[in-house]
């Protein structure tokens, strides 16, 4: 319990980890590696952010556990098509992730799913509507571009360290590419994003699903994302779920 609730980061993991994820973007479990390392506090700030919301306080007294009602197909299967709930089926059907999934993966001390505290209860909300995200902010779940972009749009909403060097290591990785400005240049756009939208961790998420994804959008203000849709435009890939 005393490890888990550490809130002051450990920079060499969370470093070490996020240089291996940028060697292989599709080790997942390096992501988590760098957010336990680095992000605890600024979630355990967050936790104090979402009680001071209108709906916060309800919220976290119901203390709802994301993960196990996104992955009840009985839950997400009678969203109207143009909700918000809607596209995730979609997004989860066609790539065969989901959230109970994430959190599986994300699960790399055995004991942590049990801790019962306000904080990782937070922790675990914060992991939980990352593909929701995914769906609000027009980014797709399976490509390496898209995945920085909402990762530097969760630093500007979370405020935690991790996303911060995952976004900076991307666009470091940029340097590199041929192309590799316009993607910088897209990742930085996709920060400046989340700075403009409303606070997504304070949402009551049963709602939003039920919301015309369009009027959601609109809602927190989630602006088109103009740079990166532009370089998707120039460089299709073939197959990448849509959410545009």
């Amino acid at each position: 319990m005393t490890e888990l609730l550490n809130y002051k980061p450990d920079w060499k993991t969370g470093i070490t980890a996020g240089r291996a994820l940028m060697a292989d973007p599709k080790d997942t479990r390096q992501v988590f590696l760098v957010m336990q390392a680095m992000n605890r506090g600024a979630n355990a700030k967050g936790y104090h952010k979402l009680l001071r919301t209108e709906k916060g306080g309800e919220i976290a007294f119901q203390k709802t556990e994301l993960a196990d009602r996104l992955s009840d197909p009985d839950y997400t299967k009678d969203f109207a098509v143009g909700t918000v709930g809607h596209a995730y089926r979609r997004m989860i059907d066609a790539t065969g992730y989901s959230a109970d999934g994430l959190a599986q993966i994300s699960n790399i001390k055995a004991l942590e799913e049990n801790v019962q505290h306000p904080y990782e209860w937070y922790t675990r909300r914060i992991r939980d509507v990352h593909d929701i995200w995914h769906v609000l902010t027009g980014y797709s779940p399976d490509e390496p571009l898209d995945e920085s972009c909402l990762v530097a749009f969760s630093y500007a909403q979370t405020k935690g360290l991790g996303w911060a060097i995952i976004a900076v290591l991307s666009m470091l990785s940029g340097l590199k590419m041929k192309d590799g400005r316009h993607q910088i240049a897209a990742i930085w756009e996709a920060f400046r994003r989340g700075r403009k939208a409303k606070w997504l961790p304070g949402e009551d998420y049963d709602k939003l699903l039920a919301e015309p994804l369009a009027a959601a959008r609109m809602r927190l203000n989630i602006q088109q994302p103009k740079l990166f849709k532009s370089f998707r435009a120039s460089h299709p890939v073939p197959g990448a779920v849509s959410l545009a």
